[in-house]
């Protein structure tokens, strides 16, 4: 109670060792996702641009008006956090989506 009263936290062991391996840096981490939960229709156009296609190739594909084809890459961009369509596509192709996947290895 004396440690309580003078500011001290009070930890039980499970907690003690929970915090120690946070502020030491040995607790478990999740593994980054590659891509930040794209909607289904943002992976679709993912694979399409990751294949090389073309905005308006990808807007006939998938039934879509070339504008809603900009935001959905808009979006991809932000979400991957590149700047331009080649950095969006090596990293489409380095998750396996487009051309690359379709290689034998």
């Amino acid at each position: 109670m004396r440690g309580v009263a003078g500011g001290q936290a009070i930890f039980g062991p499970a907690v003690a060792q929970r915090v120690l391996d946070y502020l030491t840096g040995t607790a478990p981490r999740q593994q980054p996702t590659a891509f930040p939960e794209p909607s289904d229709r943002e992976r679709d156009v993912l694979t399409l641009l990751a294949e090389g296609r073309s905005n308006p190739d990808i807007a006939r594909q998938l039934y879509l008006s070339p504008k809603t084809v900009r935001n959905h890459v808009s979006n991809i961009f932000s979400k991957l956090q590149v700047a331009d369509r080649a950095q969006a596509i090596i990293k489409a192709r380095d998750a396996g989506l487009g051309a690359a996947a379709e290689r034998p290895t």
